[in-house]
């Protein structure tokens, strides 16, 4: 096929995005944009990502009850850092994960990774030492789900192009259901059976949906081995995707902050344990919905677009909500819906932002890149927000003041290449 794409094939992403992206769509590359092939690899991501994000999205619950048992004797920053790592590593690892996704396709990183989740999940459930929870949860778990997670969303970049949004938003809302999942159904298998069959029951729920996974996830271009497994710092120079890259770093380190402390603030706040377990659920219901929606509406207004409204939404609504008036249910219930709806942009859209700044064929090494530095952001903003919290006398004011600043400065960046006009890369 010799001929360009017609500008009107290509989604309405405004004169900025659709300049770049005329620049690097190759003729030759021709996307199914559905179909039945297509459908199964997202069907099978979304099963992945039940097991991995689902976890991920349950972390405020792991590390409320945790804190209060087996770590009891840690404060709030030491029991933080176990998280910390299993998140950073969860998106750290994609730096690798990405060029060997270039390099060999899927198929041995689903079977990996699935490996690795399953194997944390039956071995938390037996920890009762720090070092424990560090090796088999934030260490282990942390590996496996960096191999589910980049090849699931990698996978889905092979098969769309202009439904990219919307077909990546569908896959990642798999980790919303997992989100809601289990930490619905915590608080009373803790009643009835206790943490360690809890947890084996969370590992064989992740045991199906990984095994589920594997015929249905697959590549499609052909894997380039000419292509090196190692990292590419250099596509760094490029002022857009650098500019992207730290405003994803700066929303990462701001959106673990409710996950993790949100029970625990309300907690604190005397709401009663039952309602403080059950509003993570809320938050990743709202999430699932955002998610969909801003992968319908970035397919239409221009996912850079609607990245920037949700991020201004997660800032406004922690200065105008969640300070003001956490301490109701009213309040913090409003808050959780709003950061959820806005939130859950961030997981499913700021991908598809980075597939518009280069080659789908270097879509792995892009995307790991992004997340890989996006990380550092987890890495550091779950045990900086507990020093915080313990600065302030237990108060929570401090970590709700630097969740807005953060999302503040994000949506700056995220906004800065439009501005200058520089989303026209010529990185490849």
């Amino acid at each position: 096929m010799d001929e360009k794409p017609n500008e009107e094939e290509l989604p309405n992403e405004g004169v900025n995005e659709k300049s770049s992206q005329d620049q690097l769509l190759k003729p030759s590359q021709e996307f199914p944009e559905g179909g039945t092939r297509a459908w199964l690899v997202v069907f099978g991501c979304w099963l992945a990502l039940f097991a991995a994000s689902g976890i991920m999205n349950s972390v405020g619950v792991f590390t409320t009850y945790i804190g209060s048992h087996q770590l009891s004797n840690y404060d709030k920053s030491t029991v933080g850092w176990i998280f910390s790592v299993y998140v950073f590593l969860s998106f750290a690892c994609g730096l690798y994960v990405g060029p060997i996704f270039d390099k060999y396709g899927p198929r041995y990183l689903i079977l990996v990774g699935s490996a690795c989740h399953v194997a944390s999940m039956m071995l938390l459930s037996i920890c009762t030492t720090y070092w424990h929870f560090m090796l088999a949860f934030g260490i282990l778990n942390g590996v496996g789900s960096s191999l589910l997670f980049n090849s699931s969303i990698v996978s889905v970049g092979h098969w769309f192009l202009r439904r990219r949004a919307l077909a990546t938003a569908i896959a990642t809302s798999g980790g919303v259901f997992g989100g809601i999942a289990f930490p619905l159904s915590f608080n009373p298998l803790i009643a009835s059976i206790g943490w360690p069959w809890t947890i084996r029951c969370f590992g064989f729920i992740s045991l199906f949906c990984c095994v589920s996974s594997l015929p249905l996830i697959a590549g499609r271009l052909e894997p380039r081995k000419d292509a090196k497994w190692t990292p590419d710092l250099g596509i760094l120079k490029d002022p857009a995707f650098a500019l992207t890259t730290v405003g994803a770093f700066l929303a990462f380190f701001a959106g673990f902050i409710p996950l993790a402390y949100i029970p625990a603030y309300m907690l604190k706040q005397g709401l009663g344990a039952d309602f403080s377990f059950q509003i993570l659920p809320v938050i990743n219901a709202a999430s699932g919905v955002g998610r969909v929606a801003a992968g319908w509406w970035g397919d239409h207004i221009g996912v850079f677009n609607s990245n920037l409204i949700t991020i201004l939404a997660c800032s406004v609504s922690s200065f105008a909500i969640w300070l003001p008036a956490g301490s109701t249910k009213a309040g913090i219930v409003s808050f959780v819906i709003i950061f959820g709806l806005a939130s859950g942009n961030t997981t499913s859209i700021t991908p598809v932002c980075i597939g518009k700044l280069c080659d789908t064929q270097f879509y792995g090494r892009y995307y790991a890149t992004a997340y890989t530095i996006g990380s550092l952001g987890s890495l550091i903003g779950i045990p900086v927000s507990g020093a915080v919290i313990e600065a302030t006398g237990g108060d929570y004011w401090g970590v709700i003041v630097l969740a807005g600043i953060l999302y503040a400065l994000s949506f700056f960046l995220v906004c800065l290449p439009l501005r200058l006009d520089t989303i026209t890369t010529e990185s490849i």
